[in-house]
Formats: C-alpha cells, structure tokens, sequence
C-alpha cells in the first residue's frame, strides 16, 4: 500500500485545472464543489449516503415528509442570498408561530416573541435546496462526477503519480475500489470523521489535535403523524402553535410541518430531543427512544392520540456547541482542505460560508 503523502509539487497556476476530490455532499460540500467547478476546476463528489443533503434532510413517509434535521435557515451574507436567487421559488418564508416551553414537565408556557430574522425552508422539504444545487454535479451539465452509497476510507498517495492523490473507498455491500489522480482533496464532513479520516490515513497531526477542541452535540429526533387530521388544527385536534422550544427535561424544539409552505395536509410534527439527553441516551434502541420522546411530545402538545406513524432519526453530529472560529482549513502544499459547518457555528449559512469560502482559497 502506498505511504501516505506528506508533500506535493509546488502549488498549479490558480488558471490550471485540476482535478478535486470533494468527500461529502451537505452543503458545505456542494457549496464548495459548484464553486470550484465555476472556477474551470474538475470535480468528483463523494458522498457515503443515498443522496445529496446531509443534516438539510426530509424523511419520506406514507403520510408526508419530515424536516428530521435542519428545521429553518436564515440569511444573513449576501453570498448566500446570491446563492438562493440562482433557484428562485425553491424556498420560501416560515411565518411560524412558536410558543416557549418553561417547565421541565412541558405544562407551562409562554408565547414567544416573533423572530428578529426571517425564517427560510426550501419546498416541498428541506433536502431540495442541495439536491437542486448538487445535481448539475452528476447530471453531466458541469465538469463534474458524483459517486453515492461511497465512504471514503484512507487518502493516500498516487500509486501512478505519486504527487496526486488517490482515496480508498468502500461502496455498496462492502465493495472496495480506489479513485485516484486527484491534485487536490477536501473533507467537508463532521469533524470526528475528518479526524479519522486524517489519523487512519497518518496526515496532518497538528490539524488532528486542532479539532480536538471542537464540540458538536448528538440529536435524536422523533418523527409522528396522524392520518385521522389533514389539516394543522383541524376540529380542535392539537396545540394552537406551530412550533414550541424551552426546558422540557428530554424535549428541547417541535414543529408542526403542516405549518410550513409546501407541505402536505396529513398532522405531522418533528421532535428534536435535547443535546444532554440525546448524549445521555445515545446508544439506547430505537424502541425505547420512541416511547420516550412521544411520553415528552404529549405532555408539550396535548396529543395524545395515537401516531398513524412513528419513527427516530439519530444524529451523531447535529448541532456544533464549540466551533473551530476559523471558515475552513487548507493546506495549499499538501493539497488538502477541511470545511463544514463545524468551523462556524451551527446554522446552515455556516456550512455554505465554509464551503465557499475554501473553494475560493483554492481557486
């Protein structure tokens, strides 16, 4: 097997193409792969799920969808608002009303006041926004492939040009190939993966232990529906609000997603458990985690009917506590960059402003 590569030719002409390997595809991802590729630059997109999105996520179901991971974005650069006017009538405003839980019971409420920035989602759910962006990356439109159901495994060397790189993957029922020819890679995906990826692969120790100061809670998140009511409120069935966040003792934000534009008329709501007791509780079965979240779902709504349909989602790395403070790491004479919303902060703009903002130091 080839040694893991510790240096690289001097740095390609920024006019040079070259050939990227981008490993993830949220958007951080995508935001930096559609840059480099507008740069002139190739690009092969990796990515260990079924599709584009990563946390900007909807869970099909037989009774709708659920926004299982990022609920809402706002838009505070520009850059991103430049970005979403590229695919006009995707998203739309979230006019939600929202109530704030002061009990760790969930019996005592107060409303909450309305929020000081626009609350955005794409339609009909969340993961339209990166597929949208992401599939002129495997469509053929662009200078650029996407390789799906493939985790990346090591990075290492050319064994043909050994100033290159080549990424080991392991694909579908565990099938194993290797990619290579690639001038430069980016990691743009949870902090502990990048971690491991770096440390399996014997790379960049002093960006290993840089991360080790970065913090991101894990998230269980109950999905509920009840077929018996089409409409948010319908004949009195449920809460008033659209959506509640506060102090219950498991429970930390829900949302009604009949109550966001483009959605389908069946009751569903979506429920994030809170940092402590999604860690707490992290490694329990699906089963117990469900009964629990929906004893804490019906204590905050009232509701308590029984779900046509319920399910857990859980997050490893949902919401970053401790960020890097840095948009993005890159190494120009390795060729080797690490993005993602990790390095900023938890919101989704953080992903995107991470993302471009490296594909532009290396363009």
């Amino acid at each position: 097997m080839p040694a893991p590569r510790r240096r690289t030719a001097p740095s390609a002409s920024p006019a040079e193409p070259r050939h990227i390997a981008v490993v993830g595809a949220g958007m951080a991802g995508v935001a930096c792969a559609r840059t480099l590729v507008q740069a002139g630059h190739r690009v092969t997109l990796f990515e260990k799920s079924r599709g584009a999105g990563g946390r900007m996520a909807t869970r099909r179901s037989d009774f709708g969808g659920f926004d299982h991971g990022a609920q809402f974005f706002t838009v505070r650069d520009p850059r991103f608002q430049q970005a979403l006017d590229t695919v006009p009538g995707l998203t739309a405003p979230w006019r939600v009303n929202t109530v704030r839980v002061l009990d760790h019971l969930g019996q005592t409420m107060a409303s909450a006041p309305p929020p000081r920035e626009a609350h955005w989602v794409a339609t009909p759910g969340m993961n339209a926004l990166v597929k949208t962006w992401a599939a002129p990356l495997a469509d053929g439109s662009l200078n650029a492939q996407t390789v799906l159901e493939t985790q990346v495994t090591r990075l290492e060397a050319d064994a043909v040009s050994p100033l290159r790189w080549q990424l080991r993957t392991q694909g579908p029922q565990g099938a194993q190939q290797v990619h290579g020819g690639f001038d430069q890679v980016v990691l743009a995906v949870p902090h502990p993966q990048a971690q491991a990826l770096l440390r399996d692969s014997g790379l960049a120790p002093a960006w290993q232990t840089q991360l080790d100061a970065v913090a991101v809670a894990p998230c269980w998140t109950l999905m509920v529906a009840f077929p018996q009511a089409t409409q948010a409120g319908a004949a009195g069935f449920g809460p008033r609000w659209h959506a509640a966040r506060g102090d219950h003792h498991r429970i930390r934000w829900l949302a009604r997603e009949t109550s966001k534009p483009g959605r389908s008329p069946v009751e569903r709501w979506t429920v994030q458990a809170s940092p402590a007791w999604s860690a707490e509780h992290l490694e329990d079965d699906a089963e117990r985690v469900t009964a629990k979240l929906l004893k804490g779902f019906a204590e905050i709504t009232g509701i308590r009917a029984q779900p046509g349909h319920a399910a857990v989602h859980r997050w490893r790395y949902a919401q970053t506590q401790t960020p890097l403070g840095l948009p993005f790491l890159w190494d120009a004479r390795q060729g080797l960059g690490l993005c993602g919303d990790w390095c900023l902060g938890y919101r989704v703009e953080n992903a995107f402003v991470s993302g471009l903002e490296l594909a532009l130091a290396m363009a």
